[in-house]
């Protein structure tokens, strides 16, 4: 620490001629080499009255800086000896220089962050922008992360499993993709869907947004099956036809369900929409026990006991309807199910009430886990036209009479695989005159048709579905999002 002295007056009384007056003081400077070596040096001045002591003063300072040969805007005190603002004893050029540093690491740390979390351009309104394009570097958003708990808590830091998620890093990216496009297409259906539009328009509108987001590329990017937009007693499988003229009603209920996929990685994630808040503890029964069926979910955990808990969540909710109260009742032949890569129903069927198969989840697998609840009988049936088709996957090689069954089905290999697909879709690809060749190939096997599923008429019914996946590490809702 500097001190700073003081100039003595002096009085004729006491003193006559001039008296000097000795002063010792100790100055450290810190130089800035790399050795870091210490100098001190001692200096003494003698003071003089009047004008004579000021002049010297002057002149010590202009000596002190001469031999420093600094040039720092540094702030000196009356002996010419540097001051840092920030550390005493500390020269200003070292001091800045480690401040500096550090706030340059701080923000190559904070870029770097930002680099993955958000995106590279932001998105239209609507959104036009393929998600590729928004994250060009891959790092996709991931989804909801629920670490595994009891016996499988282990995996969350053992090495083993962090390399065996690594391996799976391409189809973590490709399922993320998927995902993030849905979250997007899902939020701008939200904005735009209302009563009074055309369930063509609305599903049509969806399916085209989600094709630019998606960046629609043949069997390697694109739409995993057809928009349901099943309505109050529909429960599932409900996708309108050419010429369907059905219109949404403000009290309808309408459930949402469509997917996207990337190199056959399918998100199948699905939400309610009612308008008349008098269908809330409907709505809400349902994504309660949706998320209940998601917690529940893990590796080694049997199926059965899943439907269980679904069942009594669900159970556990009443709505009123004009007065009239009605218990929310699980569809009991409706269940969630495992996806494997271009195959929406892979084999495992996850119950949503109790008394299913004691089938164990494993590790990597991929399902949906769906509920659907109705104010009906809790049991759906096929009803109505069928809009919904799909290739059969175990199916081998059939010989086919017709060439326009052999050309119909050379088109449905060519743009949806194994994936589902609607009439709409067919008509979109210029086909006409199809429907003989698509019952031939119904016959024969090679297709399935999926008609609606309906409780009793004059229910109400709703649906929550999500994507998840079981890594080695940790459990992740690839499709959850801020809405539901």
């Amino acid at each position: 620490m500097t001190t700073l002295s003081e100039d003595v007056p002096v009085t004729n009384g006491h003193h006559q001629g001039e008296e000097e007056e000795e002063e010792e003081e100790e100055v450290e400077i810190v130089a800035a080499s790399n050795e870091q070596s210490k100098k001190k040096k001692k200096k003494k001045k003698k003071k003089k009255p009047n004008a004579n002591a000021d002049q010297e003063k002057q002149e010590d300072a202009t000596q002190t800086t001469d031999s420093k040969n600094n040039n720092d805007p540094s702030v000196k005190d009356e002996d010419g000896i540097k001051v840092n603002g920030n550390a005493e004893g500390v020269e200003p050029s070292q001091g800045n220089d480690a401040t500096s540093s550090k706030k340059k690491k701080k923000k190559k740390k904070k870029t770097a962050a930002s680099d993955q979390d958000k995106p590279a351009v932001q998105q239209t309104d609507p959104p036009t922008i393929p998600i590729c394009q928004l994250y060009p570097k891959g790092n996709y958003p991931q989804g909801e992360i629920a670490e595994y708990t009891g016996s499988a808590s282990y995996r969350t830091t053992s090495e083993e499993k962090r390399a065996l998620d690594m391996m799976n890093s391409d189809i973590i990216s490709d399922i993320r993709q998927a995902a993030e496009a849905h979250r997007q297409t899902r939020k701008y259906v939200q904005s735009y869907i209302k009563p009074g539009m055309t369930m063509i328009e609305i599903c049509e509108r969806l399916e085209e947004t989600s094709r630019k987001l998606i960046n629609e590329k043949g069997l390697e990017a694109g739409l995993a099956f057809p928009t349901g937009c099943s309505l109050n007693h529909c429960a599932a499988h409900y996708t309108p036809n050419a010429g369907d003229k059905t219109v949404l009603q403000y009290d309808d209920v309408c459930k949402i369900d469509f997917g996207t996929h990337v190199n056959g990685r399918i998100i199948d994630c699905a939400f309610t929409v009612a308008f008349n808040p008098k269908y809330d503890q409907l709505l809400a029964a349902v994504k309660d026990a949706t998320n209940t069926g998601i917690r529940e979910a893990g590796i080694d955990v049997r199926l059965c006991d899943i439907g269980e808990r679904i069942q009594e969540v669900m159970e556990s909710y009443e709505v009123e309807l004009d007065g009239k109260v009605y218990p929310v009742k699980p569809i009991r032949n409706l269940n969630g199910h495992s996806i494997s890569q271009y195959r929406i129903h892979a084999g495992k069927t996850v119950p949503i009430v109790k008394g299913g198969e004691a089938v164990k989840m494993e590790e990597n697998e991929f399902y949906a886990i769906e509920t659907f609840g109705s104010t009906g009988k809790g049991y759906v049936h096929d009803d109505m036209e069928t809009s919904h088709y799909m290739k059969n996957f175990e199916m081998g090689h059939v010989p086919l009479r017709t060439a326009r069954a052999k050309q119909l089905l050379n088109v449905i290999n060519q743009n949806f695989g194994t994936l589902a697909f609607c009439r709409r879709w067919i008509d979109r690809l210029g086909q006409t005159k199809y429907l003989l060749a698509l019952k031939s190939l119904c016959d024969s096997g090679i297709i399935d048709p999926y008609p609606p599923l309906c409780d009793i008429k004059g229910c109400y019914t709703a649906q929550f579905e999500h994507t998840l996946l079981l890594r080695p590490t940790v459990k992740e809702v690839l499709s959850r999002g801020d809405d539901y």
